[in-house]
């Protein structure tokens, strides 16, 4: 399984997805810089995503509180916008493309 992510510069990254991984974890553990402050728990917006349109509906719909993180504390917030650590990979989501987010640039 693949997905794409779009680094802060432009750059795409094609990286191996694992079945059940959070999105944020599998960009992390490639040496992406995604700040990702909470590791998963959906108590910040540092691993907000931009989701490429093609796949937006082809995820599960966004919980209240990863919609109240995104407004409360993501950056640049847009329709397409997710946390990253609220995206399971799977077999269905092979081939996701996403694009890292202003705001969650680790320093």
């Amino acid at each position: 399984m693949k997905i794409f992510v779009t680094d802060f510069d432009g750059i795409e990254h094609e990286l191996e997805g694992i079945e059940g991984w959070r999105i944020m974890e599998i960009i992390r553990d490639y040496g992406l810089p995604i700040k990702a402050e909470c590791g998963g728990a959906c108590l910040c917006g540092t691993c907000h995503v931009y989701v490429d349109p093609e796949w937006v509906d082809k995820l599960y719909p966004k919980t209240d509180d990863e919609e109240d993180r995104l407004m409360e504390d993501a950056v640049g917030v847009e329709d397409s916008s997710r946390l990253s650590c609220q995206i399971l990979m799977s077999e269905e989501l092979d081939g996701l493309r996403v694009t890292m987010a202003p705001g969650s640039l680790k320093d």
